[in-house]
Formats: structure tokens, sequence, C-alpha cells
């Protein structure tokens, strides 16, 4: 059975700043940069269930930011699979620092086969283009 549960470390580089992304006006980690760190993570749980030829795409989270990291920090995101079922994934969310939680949350993903959802991008762009 594949792993429920992982654990990442993520390192806040000049990128991943608040005041970098737009985000906010601080050099600190920006909640848009711990929103990915949690979907990365649990893109990585879901793809152990999956065959070759799907994957995951986010489809729902929410986020709770409740502490500042500053740069150069190590913050360690966990992502625990609560539910599977059929196609959805749902997960909940922890981030850390050193000096404790920063932020949790929860997270769904759907599979999708990938090259019928490539399909669906282009036939969305093209769709535009007239």
């Amino acid at each position: 059975m594949p792993d429920t549960k992982l654990t990442k470390e993520f390192t806040v580089t000049e990128a991943r700043l608040a005041s970098r992304v737009g985000s906010g006006a601080l050099p600190v980690l920006a909640t848009p940069a711990v929103s990915a760190f949690f979907e990365n993570t649990a893109m990585e749980v879901a793809a152990g269930y999956l065959a070759e030829d799907e994957t995951t795409v986010g489809s729902k989270i929410t986020v709770e930011h409740l502490a500042p990291t500053a740069p150069g920090q190590k913050v360690t995101v966990t992502a625990e699979l609560e539910e599977h079922e059929k196609r959805i994934f749902r997960f909940r969310l922890e981030a850390r620092d050193n000096a404790g939680v920063i932020a949790t949350g929860t997270h769904e993903r759907v599979s999708v086969k990938k090259e019928r959802f490539l399909q669906k991008v282009n036939s969305r762009k093209n769709a535009e283009a007239k």
C-alpha cells in the first residue's frame, strides 16, 4: 500500500518572499509559497496511488498562515492523506519552522488522465483564440 503521509523540507529563498511575489510588502515567507509547498508535498503522496498515465491537479486548498518565517530558514511540511475516494484525495497539512507551527490547512486533489487533461487545456486555449 502506498504511503499516506510525507514530510518534506523547503528553504525560504528570496523568490519565496511576500515582498517578491507580490502578496505582501515584507521580506517573509509568502502565503502563496506555503500553499505551493503544501500542494507539492500532497501531490507526491497522491502520485503513489496513480497509474503511469495519470496525475493529480489541485482543486481546493485552505491555508491558515499563523506565523512569519524569515529568509534562509527551513520549513518542514507534512501532508497526510485523510481520505481517498475514487478520483478525490483529501489531505491535512502542517508547516513548521524552527520555532514551531507556521501554517495549517486542508487540500483536495483530483486524479486526471494526463493526455485527456492536456487536450482539454488545448481546446480551451483554441476557444479563447476565436
